[in-house]
């Protein structure tokens, strides 16, 4: 193998290491979008039932309150 072969397959190996480092990253960005929404979705929702409904899952109308104030980035 030359030198010259040597120098692009190093080329090669570090671009696809560069794209799946890219790749990881823009799914990461995706997964933690994908929360973010589903968070705002169900916080909306909560802030939407009923007391009995509340009640059948459990919590108050207080912690409602609360839950469904927290921005959608914090858990």
């Amino acid at each position: 193998m030359t030198a010259m072969q040597l120098m692009h397959g190093r080329k090669r190996a570090n671009h696809h290491s560069a794209t799946g480092r890219l790749d990881r990253m823009v799914r990461r960005i995706d997964a933690t979008i994908r929360d973010w929404r589903r968070r705002a979705r169900e916080r909306h929702e909560l802030a939407g039932l009923d007391d009995r409904m509340l009640k059948d899952i459990g919590i108050t109308r207080v912690e409602a309150i609360h839950l469904a104030s927290k921005p959608f980035w914090k858990e």
